[in-house]
């Protein structure tokens, strides 16, 4: 998109690679987000406690799916970000609730390391949302970028304490 925008590429491009963002960050996360926490939860009971946030995730992504069929969604260039623009109504209860649906499963998590890691996202909401209105979608999504990859170090170099959990050295050759 960056590309796209700075005319490095087509902008037929930089359009596929926006709608391919957009449909991730505003369709599949909010539905996928609260799946992942909901099929690590071990009992019934966590997981009819983690199941209103799928389907609060299932209805914004739907509303943010149609909103983006309808208003054709644009990005432009912001200062040390980009800045999404969907045309959408109700905005602030929208994101509101795609906030609700992606952090809550895991503050509703029975796992505490879910749980501190639902903290900090809405800690980094907060910061981020302060820091740039406009640059909220892509500041997140970078947020995000960098606390995937601090998780994925961690499922690789840490040391599980489940027992049922593979290995460290077995991990590393999955």
């Amino acid at each position: 998109m960056w590309w796209g925008l700075q005319g490095k590429v087509s902008p037929t491009i930089g359009n596929v690679a926006m709608w391919a963002y957009l449909l991730f960050a505003m369709v599949a996360l909010p539905v996928i987000g609260p799946l992942l926490v909901l099929g690590l939860e071990r009992t019934p009971a966590r997981r009819w406690r983690i199941a209103p946030f799928v389907v609060l995730g299932v209805v914004i992504a739907g509303i943010l799916f149609v909103t983006m069929l309808r208003t054709h969604p644009t990005v432009h260039l912001g200062e040390h970000h980009l800045a999404y623009a969907l045309g959408l109504r109700y905005g602030i209860p929208v994101v509101g609730l795609y906030v609700v649906a992606t952090c809550g499963s895991m503050l509703a998590s029975g796992f505490r390391h879910v749980f501190w890691f639902g903290v900090s996202n809405l800690v980094a909401i907060a910061v981020l949302a302060r820091l740039s209105a406009d640059g909220f979608t892509s500041l997140w999504c970078s947020y995000a970028a960098l606390s995937s990859g601090a998780i994925a170090l961690w499922l690789r170099l840490g040391h599980p304490a489940d027992p049922t959990l593979p290995a460290p050295a077995d991990r590393a050759l999955a």
